[in-house]
C-alpha cells in the first residue's frame, strides 16, 4: 500500500504567497473603489453647491430693482436720495461685499423688494437682507438678518465692468452702473468657476 503524499513546505509557502497577493489586490481594489466613490461624492456636492449658489445669485441680480439712479458714498454705489423720486435702484460694490436691491421671495408667500448684501464674514460667505421700509439706502448691516452661503471661504473678490467689451475692474473709478459682475471665490481649497452675472439696468 502506498503512503498518502502531502504538500511540501515549499508548496505551502508558494500557495500562501499567492493567496496573500490575491487578498492584497482585492483589498486594494475595494479601498480604491471606496476612495473614488468618496471623491465623486465630494465633487458632486461641490458642483451642486456651485450650481445652487450661482442660480440664486443670478436670479437675485436679474430681479434687481430698476428705477431712478443716483450716486453717493465712498464705494461704488447707486441709490435714490430724494423722497419724491420714483422707486430707486441700489447697487454698491466694496472690497469684500456686493450690495443691491432686488425683488425676492422668502418661501412661497413672503417676499418683495429687499436690500441684499453678499459679504465675507470671517471664513464664511453670508447673504444678508433688509426690508427697505420706504428708504432708498440700507441701514447698518451689523444687525441685519443673514444666512450662511459658504463655509471654509479663502478668497472672495468682486469685479465689475461697464460693458461687455470693457476690462474687469476691482474699483470702478468712473462710478457708473456696471453691466456685469464677476465673483471670484475660493472655498475648501478650490477655486470656483468665475461667476459672471449681468446687472439689471
Amino acid at each position: 500500500m502506498r503512503a498518502a503524499r502531502g504538500f511540501t513546505l515549499v508548496e505551502v509557502m508558494v500557495a500562501l504567497a499567492i493567496f496573500s497577493l490575491v487578498m492584497l489586490a482585492t483589498v486594494t481594489g475595494f479601498r480604491t473603489l471606496g476612495n473614488t466613490a468618496a471623491t465623486i461624492d465630494r465633487m458632486t456636492d461641490r458642483i451642486d453647491e456651485v450650481r445652487s449658489v450661482s442660480a440664486f445669485l443670478r436670479d437675485a441680480l436679474e430681479n434687481s430693482v430698476v428705477g431712478a439712479v443716483s450716486g453717493g458714498g465712498d464705494a461704488l454705489g447707486f441709490g435714490g436720495n430724494s423722497a419724491n423720486a420714483p422707486p430707486s435702484a441700489f447697487f454698491r460694490v466694496a472690497e469684500d461685499s456686493l450690495e443691491w436691491r432686488a425683488k425676492i421671495l422668502f418661501g412661497e408667500a413672503y417676499g418683495g423688494s429687499h436690500f441684499l448684501r453678499l459679504a465675507r464674514r470671517g471664513e464664511n460667505l453670508v447673504l444678508q437682507w433688509q426690508d427697505p421700509r420706504g428708504s432708498n439706502q440700507p441701514e447698518n448691516w451689523q444687525d441685519a438678518a443673514y444666512r450662511e452661503v459658504l463655509d471654509d471661504l479663502e478668497v472672495f473678490e468682486v469685479w465689475t465692468r461697464l460693458d461687455r467689451n470693457a476690462p474687469w475692474l476691482r474699483e470702478n473709478t468712473e462710478r457708473e452702473l456696471p453691466s456685469h459682475v464677476k465673483l471670484v471665490i475660493k472655498a475648501g481649497g478650490r477655486y470656483w468657476p468665475d461667476l459672471i452675472m449681468p446687472v439689471q439696468r
